[in-house]
């Protein structure tokens, strides 16, 4: 979809010096993709602690420490 927005130049140059990102096309996508991750993320934490666990979280700790 073709639109035109007006950015921060300064913002934007930030973002292109701290990601080495070229073009300000790319980091407008960068920054909708990580900015869509992030809200994914927050709904999922809400459920953190809520759904049911069936397991020994002692034995997994042990089978984890034993990967590593």
């Amino acid at each position: 979809m073709r639109t035109n927005i007006v950015l921060d130049d300064k913002l934007i140059a930030r973002a292109q010096k701290l990601t080495r990102i070229k073009t300000k096309r790319e980091v407008v996508h960068t920054a909708l993709r990580l900015l869509i991750l992030l809200n994914e993320q927050a709904d999922v934490r809400t459920w953190r602690s809520k759904l049911p666990w069936d397991g020994n979280s002692s034995e997994q700790s042990r089978s984890r420490d034993r990967a590593n």
